[in-house]
């Protein structure tokens, strides 16, 4: 095996399939050799891009033979039975955390691995970082002495439990979010100290989702480990990224933040009174000014490549594979000894506390044919069109991958269905008897074959669904995105061409396409297609950190695209949603689009100024040079092409970075006039219905 690549199938083609596969790259003598899921679509685009082979399912993906190991990137319930299956083909596996969902099903895992005489291992994927090594070697050498105190934070925020998708595996229950979180807290616990007791735990902020599932935002774990008290403590909710590891020493103290990958050690000086105080903070300046230093030559070298969190990955998958190939142990911060470890520690803690609050028993399920059809309906704007929809009484279906039904109290209203997108027949099939057809989804892509494939495909293959189906108004959301919107003198109306699309953000010019392609069908074949183009949608259960406004640094920081004195588009949620039902109603519309933008009353920094009046949280906001952002894409795009070799680039312009800022003005007069509709118009009311502390913040 030592002079051979170990050849690497990914289990699952989800979200951290792609931290995975872009880690493996980096890891001496192993090769990604094939990818595996149910969405044969999303197995193909992540096998495309690494150069593997697609599968259908592991099953299929052992018949061929091609892989030595297997990283298990499923939902969790599916960990234990697929782990199992790949350890009697005789693979080595490595487990995405959560190793399992249960003590007993990670027993059972391991156990396998040892009859079966194969590497099980777990990423713990922060236990990977340079700086967590470093603080290894430190506390061995006797840099911080023995350790009485320590605390464990993951205050990061959550925006699912605010704006959703609430169908997530960690949103539906209790146990599942604390399996989802706890093992990154659990695992350095462990590492360091060893198992947890005298476990005491208190959970924090309780939030009822619209699935109707309660769930704490955050809790805090007192609990012994040998001589160390420890503090686990986790808050979802907005604020300030704190995810550190902070140490109390008899000769010193230390802290990681295991987010930036950053490790400062601090110790005593023998220096008098007067030098003292002036040796300790020149110490601690220079040691911030080496993290700092270092963490930006790795990004520099790396063009960006080596980010902290993807260093873990690195970190994990060196050692899980330089151990299979020289033959030494797996090391025990990731072995299956250390996953049933962490596995008994969160089991131990939830068996702490008091049983979860009870689901209120859902109405009875919706019958007869269902009115509308909504295609991300789950989203911040399909759930007030399905509450908007259901007042007026109607019968609403929910296209959805998730399980549960989501709205809680309207499931005599609501029914879900799940059907692919990519399968047409089961598309009309879902389609038979509704009159409206709402198109909300939108895809996130990094490739514009990739946003070919899963948002311009996926439009016309719905589009040919409700022909075939009959339904009687299709509603596509595009977006005002798509205009060049780079001019100040300019009044934008529907009207407006969007121009050559070539050179702009994906996403717009993605969104643009669609709208072609559909019009296209609408001269054709007579698709009954009406177009919304909503603006910067805000408003109760939105997104706090909302980048049409500008380029967030954390909950706390933005720069804003231009200066921030043009007013911008915004518009309620509420208020779109209201557009988006007079258009499945209004006659003689077919064919047209609509502008839905409130008028022009705030600024960014007018926004910024109300959320500072009406929460008293005052963000720190700069302006944002846009020749400055279309320079610096400049030199990515340059370094990508010539240096990293990358095709399918779009040349960055200036004029698209101009857009962003909405420099023109948007006119929404059609929308008036032609549906009646009636966006919030008075500035001090638009304010306290779009800013709401409690909703913004997640408290």
């Amino acid at each position: 095996m030592a002079s051979e690549d170990i050849s690497v199938g990914l289990v699952g083609a989800g979200y951290i399939a792609g931290w995975h596969a872009d880690a493996l790259r980096l890891v001496h003598g192993v090769r990604l050799a094939a990818v595996c899921d149910p969405s044969r679509s999303a197995a193909d685009a992540l096998a495309t891009a690494h150069g593997a082979q697609a599968f259908g399912s592991l099953e299929e993906m052992l018949q061929a033979g091609v892989c030595d190991a297997v990283h298990i990137l499923t939902p969790p319930a599916l960990h234990a039975p697929l782990t199992l299956a790949a350890l009697e083909a005789g693979l080595h596996v490595l487990v995405e955390k959560p190793f399992a969902t249960s003590t007993l099903d990670a027993q059972a895992m391991q156990q396998a691995a040892e009859k079966a005489g194969r590497r099980l291992g777990v990423n713990h994927n922060f236990l990977g970082l340079p700086a967590y090594h470093r603080l290894r070697r430190a506390m061995g050498d006797g840099l911080i002495g023995r350790v009485d105190q320590a605390a464990i934070h993951w205050h990061f925020p959550l925006p699912p439990l605010r704006t959703g998708p609430f169908g997530l595996w960690m949103l539906q229950s209790r146990d599942n979010l604390m399996l989802e979180l706890g093992p990154h807290l659990h695992a350095f616990a462990h590492d360091l100290f060893g198992p947890l007791r005298e476990i005491d735990c208190r959970l924090l902020r309780p939030v009822t989702l619209p699935t109707g599932c309660t769930l704490p935002q955050g809790w805090r774990v007192h609990a012994r480990a040998g001589d160390t008290e420890l503090t686990l403590s986790v808050s979802l909710t907005e604020g300030a990224d704190d995810r550190s590891v902070t140490l109390r020493g008899v000769a010193g103290s230390a802290r990681l933040d295991f987010a930036a990958d950053t490790l400062i050690v601090q110790r005593g000086n023998a220096s008098d009174i007067i030098l003292n105080p002036l040796r300790a903070e020149m110490a601690q300046a220079g040691a911030h000014l080496r993290e700092g230093a270092r963490n930006a030559w790795v990004q520099l070298r790396s063009l960006n490549r080596r980010q902290p969190y993807a260093l873990g990955f690195e970190g994990v998958f060196s050692a899980f594979y330089g151990a299979i190939r020289s033959g030494a142990e797996t090391p025990k911060s990731i072995d299956a000894n250390a996953a049933v470890a962490v596995m008994q520690d969160i089991d131990k803690l939830r068996a702490s506390l008091p049983p979860a609050p009870a689901r209120p028993q859902p109405a009875s399920a919706a019958s007869g044919a269902p009115d509308a059809l909504i295609i991300g309906g789950t989203g911040f704007l399909g759930r007030e069109l399905v509450r908007q929809l259901t007042a007026q009484g109607q019968h609403v279906a929910v296209l959805s991958r998730a399980q549960a039904n989501p709205f809680a109290g309207l499931e005599g209203q609501v029914t879900m269905i799940s059907a692919s997108l990519q399968d047409e027949e089961a598309l009309v099939k879902a389609m038979g008897g509704i009159r409206t057809v709402y198109h909300l989804a939108k895809a996130e892509a990094q490739s514009w074959d990739a946003y070919l494939k899963n948002d311009v495909e996926v439009t016309e293959r719905l589009a040919r669904a409700a022909l075939q189906a009959g339904v009687a108004r299709f509603i596509y959301t595009g977006t005002i995105a798509s205009y060049d919107a780079s001019n100040p003198a300019q009044t934008i109306t529907e009207d407006t061409p969007f121009g050559d699309m070539s050179a702009r953000n994906l996403y717009a010019r993605s969104k643009a396409l669609c709208e072609s392609r559909l019009l296209a069908l609408h001269r054709d074949r007579g698709l009954p297609l009406v177009i919304a183009r909503p603006g910067i949608v805000v408003g109760p259960g939105g997104p706090f950190q909302h980048w049409g406004i500008g380029r967030w640094h954390g909950a706390g920081a933005v720069r804003i695209w231009g200066n921030g004195h043009n007013k911008l588009p915004f518009v309620l949620n509420e208020d779109v949603a209201q557009a988006l039902v007079l258009m499945s109603d209004k006659a003689g519309i077919e064919g047209q689009s609509f502008n839905l933008v409130g008028p022009p009353m705030l600024s960014a920094r007018d926004w910024f100024a109300a959320i500072a009046q009406l929460t008293g949280t005052r963000v720190s906001v700069s302006a944002g040079n846009l020749t400055l952002f279309w320079a610096g894409d400049m030199v990515k795009y340059t370094l990508k092409r010539h240096v990293l070799r990358r095709g399918g680039l779009t040349r960055p312009q200036l004029r698209d970075w101009r857009s962003r800022a909405h420099l023109a003005r948007f006119s929404n007069a059609r929308a008036l006039s032609e549906l009646g509709w009636a966006p919030e118009d008075d500035r001090t009311r638009f304010q306290r219905r779009a800013i709401d502390a409690k909703a913004l913040f997640g408290f």
